[in-house]
C-alpha cells in the first residue's frame, strides 16, 4: 500500500509530466509553423514519450492501492525563438524534470518505499539519456550555425 504523502508526490508528478507534454506539443507547433518538420517531429515524439511517463506514474499508484489524479494543469508558452532558443528551453526543461523525479525518489526514501525507490529509479535514469540528448541537439544547432540548420531539421526527423 502506498502511503498518502508518496501518492500525492506522484500524483504530482503525473500532473507534472502532462504539463511537460503541453510544452513540447506548443513547441512542436511552433516549430512546424517556422518550417522546422523535422523538429516539430521530435517534439512530437516528446510529447508522447511525457504522456507516457504520466500514465506509467498513475499506473503505479494504482497498482499500489492509491489512487492517481491530475490536477489543473497550467497555460504554457506557445512562441518560443529560434531553434537554439526552442532546443536550449528543452534542455533546462529536462534539468528542472531530473529535479523533481530526484525529489520525488527523496520523499519515497523518506516514507521507507523500497518498492517506489526502484520504480523511480527507472526515471532517474531515463532523465540522465534525456539531458545528454538536449545538450547534444544544442550543441549540434550551435555548431550548424545559420547554414547548416536544416540539416540539423532533417536529422530530428529521423526519430
Amino acid at each position: 500500500m502506498i502511503t498518502e504523502k508518496l501518492q500525492n508526490a506522484i500524483n504530482e508528478q503525473i500532473t507534472a509530466e502532462m504539463w511537460s507534454a503541453n510544452l513540447y506539443l506548443a513547441m512542436s507547433f511552433y516549430m512546424e509553423k517556422e518550417g522546422f518538420c523535422g523538429m516539430a517531429h521530435w517534439l512530437k515524439k516528446q510529447w508522447a514519450e511525457e504522456n507516457e511517463h504520466a500514465c506509467a506514474l498513475a499506473d503505479y499508484v494504482i497498482k499500489r492501492g492509491g489512487k492517481a489524479k491530475v490536477d489543473k494543469l497550467d497555460v504554457v508558452p506557445n512562441d518560443f525563438g529560434t531553434p537554439l532558443e526552442v532546443f536550449e528551453q528543452v534542455y533546462k526543461h529536462e534539468r528542472r524534470v531530473s529535479e523533481m523525479i530526484d525529489k520525488l525518489v527523496d520523499v519515497a526514501a523518506a516514507e521507507k518505499d523500497k518498492a517506489t525507490q526502484d520504480f523511480l529509479w527507472g526515471f532517474v535514469r531515463e532523465q540522465v539519456e534525456e539531458e545528454a540528448t538536449a545538450a547534444s541537439i544544442v550543441d549540434m544547432i550551435k555548431k550548424a550555425g545559420a547554414t547548416g540548420i536544416f540539416f540539423v531539421d532533417v536529422k530530428l526527423g529521423e526519430r
